[in-house]
């Protein structure tokens, strides 16, 4: 099979990863597909299964990890378990697209390690963590206590960031889409 690139974008939540990646997917001349993770929780707002991700049980998810069919999995937060199925990659690649991942830390870096040199590891990094709290409570999504889990869970990711190819700070949106995009074609194209 005729492999891809992988693209690996990862951040703390409310970072901006998501329109990141979604502008980039935009960009026709990239070829880019975009590899919808599997959880474990429950969709959230307009979420849809198979789109954004694919919503399995807790049981089905255990299972697929037995099965050995993740390139990578993690529990990000308890009983929450995310991960990259091994056919979503192939799936991809067999269109002859490059692989584009909206992932956390500790799988992008997965990645990373498995693919040394197919690999772009990004990492999305806010301005701040206050302006990150404020974009959380934005989204309207979670309760006071969850993001509160996030904020702190996002001081550690912060720490990761060295250890990624690239670091792009999201202060001003417009810069970061431009950042990001010329970093990904000047990558497809090594």
């Amino acid at each position: 099979m005729n492999k891809g690139k992988l693209i690996v974008f990862s951040a703390p939540s409310g970072s901006g990863k998501t329109t990141i990646v979604r502008h980039l997917l935009k960009q026709e001349e990239l070829g880019l597909e975009f590899s919808i993770s599997a959880t474990s929780r429950a969709p959230r707002g307009e979420e849809v299964d198979g789109k954004d991700y694919y919503f399995l049980s807790f049981e089905d998810f255990k299972q697929k990890i037995k099965n050995d069919e993740f390139l990578e999995w993690e529990e990000v937060y308890r009983d929450n378990f995310y991960g990259t199925l091994k056919s979503e990659v192939e799936r991809i690649w067999a269109k002859g697209k490059h692989v584009i991942f909206d992932i956390d830390v500790s799988g992008g870096l997965r990645i990373k390690r498995k693919f040394p040199e197919d690999t772009l590891a990004i990492f999305v990094k806010p301005p701040s963590i206050d302006e990150l709290k404020i974009r959380l409570k934005k989204r309207k999504t979670e309760s006071e206590d969850k993001i509160n889990m996030r904020v702190s869970k996002a001081s550690a990711e912060l720490a990761t960031a060295p250890l990624f190819d690239k670091i792009v700070i999201n202060k001003d949106l417009d810069v970061a889409l431009e950042e990001a995009y010329n970093l990904v074609s000047n990558f497809i194209k090594e």
